[in-house]
């Protein structure tokens, strides 16, 4: 990869290599556009294959924040960290809080978060070092694991969905195949259970899939054959690229709404879901609660008014959803069209975001 070529492509602002030799710490901070304020994404800890794969997916990631805060109505730009080494084995506190310090010094350009990989006790770590993080232990005046906050807008973006593909937005009896049991997909399958779905739950973590099937009477199912399950709605709750060329013709749902980041391979897999006519509510749209939940904490956190703006997330995707019934485009483009419309709206009222803007001071004038 050329990096300034693939940074011009889509206009990031800037990347940052963080290397601390005696940790062991090796992240890349992308931040993709500040147009609306302060870059805000999670920081994630994964095991890439390459540091052109790390890369390639802090740039993605970053975008991706971008559009989400957008398009939830958030003063905040895209940002994301990703963290090369193994989340069970590599943590240490000295990575986190020479990580914290790199963060520090971007003077509030950047915000980070907990992510796939991270822990809330991970955001202490970081804190230790800079107040620009979110998600961290409720002891410091935070809401703790952003989870339940993104599985509450999945859930509400997934009833606007049905909504639009089954006349109503009742739960009740559909058939909804859960790929991934982590956190997000535990309080999301809480809320689905509790509203009389049907379960089917998979995960390549079997005691994870058993913790679902056990709280929420999920049926079990094999996580290579879960996309083609028979079903009403298929919730891709795990890494991303699920919706692709092996699974697409598999798919037998009528509905993807999922919490997962990246679901589409490809935007060309968007472009076939819309011509095979199964409804997709955009991931970066669906699973924004956790976003908006962490950003309340920038004001002084109060759950009831974030899960308020949570809740508006029903409205986004039928909105975006009508706008692909009636235009005829597939709903990732329509997502996209309305985040970068918000950003073009904002484009000639704010600039390029700086927390302490320079001043031309007066200096004396040197002598011949």
């Amino acid at each position: 990869m050329k990096l300034f070529e693939a940074m011009a492509m889509d206009d990031y602002e800037q990347v940052l290599f963080c290397q601390d030799r005696d940790s062991g710490l090796k992240a890349i901070i992308a931040i993709h556009d500040t147009t609306l304020g302060p870059a805000l994404g999670g920081t994630r800890m994964w095991t890439y294959g390459s540091e052109q794969e790390a890369l390639t997916d802090a740039l993605r990631l970053a975008k991706g924040m971008t559009y989400k805060n957008a398009i939830s109505g958030l003063n905040l730009g895209g940002g994301k960290t990703v963290i090369i080494g193994n989340p069970r084995t590599d943590k240490n506190e000295a990575m986190f809080r020479a990580f914290g310090r790199f963060v520090q010094g971007l003077n509030g350009r950047y915000i980070t978060a907990e992510d796939v990989g991270t822990t809330v006790e991970d955001m202490d770590l970081i804190y230790q070092e800079t107040d620009f993080v979110t998600g961290t232990s409720p002891s410091y005046g935070s809401s703790g694991n952003p989870s339940p906050a993104t599985a509450y807008g999945v859930y509400r973006g997934m009833k606007a969905a049905a909504g639009e593909a089954f006349g109503s937005d009742s739960l009740k009896g559909r058939t909804i195949a859960v790929q991934g049991a982590g956190n997000v997909a535990f309080h999301l399958c809480g809320y689905l259970k509790e509203e009389g779905a049907l379960l089917q739950v998979a995960d390549i973590n079997r005691e994870a899939a058993q913790r679902v099937a056990d709280a929420c009477g999920a049926a079990l199912a094999d996580p290579e054959e879960i996309t083609a399950a028979a079903c009403d709605i298929y919730a891709p709750c795990a890494l991303g690229a699920t919706l692709n060329d092996e699974t697409l013709p598999q798919l037998k749902a009528k509905v993807i709404a999922g919490a997962a980041n990246n679901q589409l391979k490809e935007p060309r897999h968007g472009d076939e879901l819309h011509r095979r006519g199964i409804l997709y509510a955009p991931d970066y749209v669906i699973n924004a609660g956790g976003v908006i939940n962490v950003a309340d904490e920038l004001h002084g956190y109060n759950k009831e008014r974030a899960y308020k703006q949570i809740a508006r997330i029903y409205d986004s995707v039928a909105r975006i959803l009508e706008i692909s019934r009636t235009e005829d485009i597939p709903s990732y483009a329509a997502a996209d069209r309305m985040a970068q419309e918000r950003i073009a709206q904002l484009k000639n009222a704010r600039s390029t975001f700086l927390r302490s803007e320079h001043h031309v001071m007066s200096r004396p004038r040197p002598r011949a």
